[in-house]
């Protein structure tokens, strides 16, 4: 039997702490969304405006009855760990954390977003980098099945692209950044880096933001409020191809590939990938402010 990998969570601010680790050890996991060779080993918790103290009570009992041990610290959490997943929903408590794990030689699974803004992601990149550290970050939405598929089918680059989904109202900080990075990084799967502006438009239904891309592609982010239904469409001269997450398990996607990068050590979004989704969403709060287009920072 291979060995399970033991995994420290770092944040109780999000429902994903509970999620991720039911599928991994849960008794009552249908088999066909198990997460076989990890196991959820510690956790800790601190005060975050995304979740009160009644709810990460909660979310502690519900992790020490699959097995989880609580500590204190960092070091307390990470002694005897194969790999670190930061699950904090606050993203602006994102550096800190990342910045206090970095050089402990573990590999570090950042959840959505990167971080609150450009300037902390460049600065997490930049630990990663001295430290040597094996990170990654995503939404689970980059991994709907019908979207991996649409790429993978498309017999030339996609020129044109229109993904939607949900708008969240954060506690604290963008709602574009803490949820609509969802969106962001469907449309960086489905399009690739390289954009160059953004114009965004906000009305009582969300926010809609026109992202330019050279050699006149385009792709268009709906992001929605009151609506939790994720999809889009990829185009090209040739093909159409329409997707959404109807039928998907988005957290069993996404562990699996948390697991295949920690057996091969190859990530499946790299670090400027994921600095390209930060940008996009910096943009779309620029071109919100000003009215008009803004230019991708990086």
């Amino acid at each position: 039997m291979a060995k399970e990998l033991k995994v420290g969570i770092i944040g109780l601010d999000t429902s994903h702490t509970v999620a991720f680790t039911k599928l991994i050890q849960g008794k009552d996991t249908p088999p066909e969304q198990k997460v076989e060779g990890l196991r959820i080993v510690n956790a800790m918790r601190f005060p975050s405006p995304f979740q009160n103290e009644d709810g990460q009570n909660q979310r502690q009992a519900d992790l020490e009855a699959l097995g989880v041990t609580m500590k204190k610290t960092v070091p307390e959490l990470a002694a005897g760990m194969d790999a670190l997943f930061l699950e904090i929903n606050d993203p602006a408590l994102h550096l800190d954390f990342f910045r206090q794990v970095a050089g402990l030689g573990l590999p570090v699974f950042v959840d959505k977003p990167l971080a609150a803004n450009l300037a902390d992601g460049r600065a997490m990149i930049e630990l990663a980098h001295r430290h040597n550290t094996k990170v990654w970050s995503s939404s689970s939405l980059r991994f709907i099945r019908r979207l991996v598929a649409a790429k993978q089918q498309m017999t030339a680059p996609p020129t044109f692209c229109n993904v939607f989904g949900a708008l969240g109202k954060a506690a604290a900080g963008s709602d574009v950044v803490w949820y609509g990075c969802h969106v962001t990084e469907m449309l960086v799967t489905a399009m690739g880096v390289g954009a160059t502006s953004v114009t965004a438009v906000e009305d009582a239904a969300g926010v809609v933001a026109v992202v330019s891309y050279p050699n006149n592609r385009r792709g268009i982010a709906e992001y929605s409020r009151g609506s939790y239904k994720y999809g889009g469409r990829i185009q090209n001269g040739g093909d159409v191809i329409y997707f959404d997450n109807t039928g998907d398990v988005l957290y069993y996607n996404l562990l699996i590939e948390i697991k295949r990068w920690l057996d091969t050590g190859t990530a499946p979004v790299s670090l400027e990938e994921s600095l390209e989704v930060q940008a996009i969403m910096e943009a779309v709060e620029t071109s919100l402010a000003t009215k008009k287009a803004a230019p991708i920072a990086l």
